[in-house]
């Protein structure tokens, strides 16, 4: 049996290509071999990003990037699966996308100087900023009634939401925990967030089940 690495995505088209404006003519000569499902193989990145954004969810996500923590191009990627409004860097603007495995072209990401600026740009749209740490007086993300317009904010790894931070957000919320960690990681636990929005919001008959829908 042949062994190495399962070769991803598709290769060039076969037969008569089809036409329009959301195929991208390299592809369907080339093949691609792109992280994307089945519904948007041959599909230009503009084209796929028009096609997200008549469908995204109401909720954001939100870190704040001091240190350039390298969760936050997972939690970039989460925030695609998912199919967040947004996601919002504050802080540093340059942040490590490795994580993100591309999927930073697909989502809308802002960038805010400080918290106070994110939280005004939220509220401007009526979005609440919740953040999302293990404070004395945080709510249970188990049995918090989840808005559906808002937004999770998460501190860097280590040691959380800055005071800043905290100050600005409209509650804080925590994850439940039960074994002898201070706490979970960041991007852990933004995908846990986002999963109990889409739990309770979603239409989970337009989820993606590997192909096309």
């Amino acid at each position: 049996m042949p062994h190495g690495p399962q070769e991803v995505g598709v290769g060039p088209w076969v037969g008569v290509p089809p036409t329009g404006e959301r195929y991208d003519a390299a592809l369907l000569v080339e093949g691609d071999r792109r992280n994307v499902v089945d519904r948007y193989r041959y599909w230009t990145m503009e084209a796929i990003v028009a096609d997200l954004d008549t469908r995204r969810h109401d909720f954001h996500v939100a870190i704040e990037n001091w240190q350039h923590d390298f969760n936050i191009g997972t939690i970039v990627r989460s925030a695609n699966a998912f199919l967040a409004r947004e996601v919002h860097i504050v802080g540093k603007r340059r942040w490590n996308r490795r994580g993100a495995m591309v999927t930073d072209r697909y989502q809308h990401v802002r960038h805010h100087e400080t918290p106070a600026a994110l939280a005004a740009h939220l509220h401007e749209q009526g979005v609440q900023l919740m953040g999302v740490d293990n404070l004395p007086g945080s709510e249970h993300l188990e049995t918090w009634d989840i808005p559906r317009s808002v937004c999770f904010l998460f501190g860097q790894e280590g040691p959380g939401l800055s005071q800043e931070a905290r100050e600005v957000c409209d509650g804080t919320f925590s994850i439940a925990q039960f074994g002898s960690t201070r706490s979970i990681n960041a991007s852990a636990a933004a995908a846990i967030a986002m999963h109990a929005w889409i739990g309770k919001y979603a239409d989970l008959d337009a989820a993606w089940r590997g192909g096309a829908p």
